[in-house]
């Protein structure tokens, strides 16, 4: 069974090879869309390649609605998008990716059902498709090499309709089994750190030592520091002035 989301319905218009049918299949699922449909599949319909390609998406093949002709499979839809990178003489508002989906996530909301078409591998959509469409999605590519495999382009759209309908975190930072350090912990180093420095001569000439610190307290609350780093930083220090240490015992020990 489908599952009860509402979505667009990605349609292969004419899809050639089995395996760019299981590589669409598996990027629409990786993105949580399931509704499939093709058209006249060039090899015949079910294809073997195209299971052994989805790769674990092979739900969607097996409930994917076949149809022989288009407007057969757009025959309950109310507004179809058309996906081309070639420039038409058919006069259609043209969207962006992120546009698009944009606009599909208003209608599906709305309770529209929505289509997008997807053309065969060699050629994409012909004119007579395009005809049946609303509206055209066109992806800004290199004009020079502006063809997308079709497992690509379904992807891509696919990404922009998740984006378009869940809050997307735009940069996280797992942090395991630590946590991020707070200002006491970066205190308790920094402080550490000065006085081992301190011990060892480090802020010099006097007359610059107080600037020195800020400098050196500065640099530490600029890091995005974990508890963990700080913890590690912490016994660098340690392991350092035991070094020290145990390089001054053995000092002695050797003149006297």
């Amino acid at each position: 069974m489908p599952s009860p989301t509402p979505q667009p319905a990605f349609v292969l218009v004419r899809p050639q090879m089995g395996e760019n049918i299981g590589a669409a299949a598996r990027a629409m699922w990786n993105f949580g869309l399931d509704r499939m449909r093709i058209v006249a599949p060039r090899d015949g319909w079910p294809n073997p390649k195209a299971v052994a390609m989805a790769s674990g998406a092979g739900r969607l093949l097996d409930e994917a609605q076949l149809s022989e002709d288009l407007p057969a499979a757009l025959e309950d839809c109310s507004f179809v998008f058309a996906t081309t990178a070639r420039p038409r003489e058919l006069v259609k508002p043209v969207f962006s990716p992120e546009a698009a989906m944009k606009l599909a996530a208003e209608k599906v909301k709305s309770g529209e059902k929505v289509a997008v078409l997807f053309g065969p591998e060699r050629a994409g959509l012909e004119n007579d498709d395009i005809a049946r469409a609303n509206a055209i999605i066109s992806v800004p590519v290199n004009p020079e090499f502006a063809s997308l495999n079709l497992g690509q382009c379904v992807l891509l759209t696919a990404y922009e309709w998740q984006r378009q309908t869940q809050e997307v975190e735009q940069q996280v930072t797992p942090l395991g089994k630590t946590d991020w350090a707070t200002n006491s912990d970066v205190e308790a180093l920094v402080g550490h750190y000065e006085q081992r420095l301190d011990e060892a001569g480090f802020f010099f000439p006097e007359t610059k030592a107080a600037g020195m610190k800020v400098v050196f307290r500065n640099m530490f609350s600029r890091l995005p520091l974990t508890r963990a780093d700080v913890q590690m930083l912490h016994g660098v220090m340690r392991q350092m002035v035991r070094w020290r240490n145990k390089e001054r015992t053995a000092q002695d020990e050797s003149e006297s």
